[in-house]
């Protein structure tokens, strides 16, 4: 190449006189640790893993001794790794030929997402043809040297075999130890920082995974393992939040489907909802603030990656809490439309706005007329008169099973920042099918008269929904109280007495 001469004329390209291999310095190990990755969202980068694995069923474990919450696990029944592509796949950047239908996208989400919450990540894994192996990143140690350490393989087969109910001939385990926000949990408060997390993660997975939950084949598990005795501490299927899953329409005619031209990427369809106003179920009011979860949907490969938001099209406002739209990203790589390293929301370019502009459904009806539409929807509920308000109740908690948690959920109002109510079974008198301990919110059941309401099968946490739910909505309010009075504690009595006796004919039949 000849030398550099200057020009009065601009340079379209830029000269070069050479090149230079420069490698990531170690440190760079250490940005993996502040990519800002919420708790939620890592998990379900994790989970994004194992449905690329091709896993039907996964389960998130949090692993506690004692009063102590001791590391985290998601273990799945995917195809798994052999030594080559476990290595790959602990290479920051590693992953680079994903499948047009991948949930992985950048090659990094299982170390940013890992790191970013735990100081040890390891991945054990196994497939059919080959036997089990597993890496280890440190962070200390990442950041010195990028040393990756090779676990010891008789270890990597017995904890393999631990889980050999979910993994058989083959599957994965991720294991984070030191994580950062379990070691804040201060003695007593373990069972408050579970049950909040496990809520949170519960809705964050069911909300953006729920194409996939719907679907036959597909299950995830949340529990709580005490790490010595392996004994379940809590256990919690996560069920799908359809954030487009109204029963009625808030208005006829929709949803509409629209096609938006958008230059550079072709047609883009937009499917509009309008919610039904004062709509009291999870999937509109337990997801988020209203104003935040208006707008888009944004789904890739079937997998929520932005849950509400104008993307700068429009502003928030309050009157188009109900406005909702679905869009699938398209297959072919494009440059309007670009997916952030966290997978929480999408940037767009301003042709995506001209598209929206131009809008039309078969019938030739605008994008903008539906907003108008929205938006006048949720005016004239406001004119209505109020309808009636049920009174809030403390959540349900440990012993209700997952689906009907969520439907008390979707019927009652909660009230915030209280303690749930929970279920299990113990040992008491004969004369008492239940008790209440206040101090620790729970409703304990005689498990003489467990089998009346198990069929001869074993009981399991979640067991005798029918009773549960009942005996849930008539101490709710025992509950609830500073003193006890005397008139719930004589219907405790009557409910005693009158559930003794048809527990006792049932086991007499």
């Amino acid at each position: 190449m000849p030398p550099y001469q200057p020009s009065s004329d601009w340079q379209f390209e830029i000269p070069t006189s050479g090149s230079k291999r420069l490698p990531p310095a170690a440190r760079y190990v250490e940005s993996l640790t502040h990519q800002g990755y919420g708790f939620e969202a890592a998990v379900a980068d994790l989970v994004d893993n194992s449905i690329d694995a091709g896993a039907h069923n996964v389960v998130v474990s949090f692993l506690r001794d004692e009063e102590r919450l001791v590391g985290l696990l998601v273990i799945d029944d995917g195809h798994g790794m052999n030594d080559e592509a476990l290595d790959t796949a602990m290479t920051v950047g590693g992953r680079e030929n994903y499948s047009e239908t991948a949930l992985g996208h950048f090659g990094a989400g299982l170390k940013a997402a890992s790191l970013s919450h735990a100081d040890s990540l390891t991945v054990i894994s196994r497939t059919r043809k080959s036997p089990s192996t597993g890496r280890r990143w440190l962070t200390a140690r990442a950041q010195d040297d990028f040393t990756c350490d090779i676990v010891d393989p008789g270890y990597c087969q017995d904890l393999v075999d631990r889980y050999d109910g979910l993994i058989q001939w083959h599957g994965t385990i991720v294991r984070w130890d030191r994580v950062r926000a379990f070691e804040t949990v201060v003695a007593g408060q373990a069972d408050r920082f579970l049950n909040d997390a496990i809520e949170k993660l519960e809705t964050h997975l069911g909300l953006h995974l729920h194409r996939f939950l719907a679907r036959e084949g597909f299950h995830m598990d949340i529990v709580v393992e005490d790490v010595r005795t392996r004994d379940e501490l809590d256990h919690r299927g996560v069920e799908p939040i359809d954030p487009f899953g109204y029963r009625v329409p808030g208005r006829a005619g929709y949803p509409r489907t629209y096609t938006a031209p958008v230059e550079g990427v072709g047609d883009v369809a937009l499917t509009a909802h309008v919610w039904p106003p004062k709509s009291p179920l999870v999937s509109f009011r337990g997801i988020g603030p209203l104003a935040e979860r208006q707008g888009f949907y944004v789904y890739r490969n079937d997998r929520l990656v932005q849950a509400g938001g104008w993307n700068g099209t429009r502003s928030a406002e309050g009157h188009l809490a109900l406005a909702r739209i679905a869009v699938d990203l398209p297959g072919e790589p494009n440059d309007v439309f670009g997916l952030t390293v966290k997978k929480d929301g999408v940037t767009v370019t301003p042709a995506f706005a001209r598209g929206l502009e131009q809008a039309v459904d078969g019938t030739g009806h605008a994008f903008g007329a539906y907003l108008q539409e929205a938006e006048a929807t949720y005016r004239e509920a406001s004119r209505r008169a109020t309808e009636p308000q049920r009174r809030a109740v403390l959540p349900a908690g440990k012993g209700i099973d997952p689906k009907l948690r969520r439907t008390l959920r979707d019927e009652l109002p909660e009230l915030e920042g209280e303690d749930p109510i929970s279920f299990r079974w113990d040992t008491l008198p004969p004369d008492v099918f239940f008790e209440l301990d206040r101090e620790e919110r729970e409703v304990r059941l005689n498990k003489e008269y467990r089998q009346v309401f198990n069929g001869g099968r074993r009981g399991g946490l979640n067991d005798a929904p029918v009773v549960k739910s009942m005996l849930y909505l008539m101490v709710n309010e025992i509950f609830q109280k500073e003193r006890v009075r005397a008139v719930h504690t004589d219907n405790v009595a009557l409910w005693n007495s009158v559930l003794v006796t048809a527990a006792r004919c049932e086991l007499a039949r």
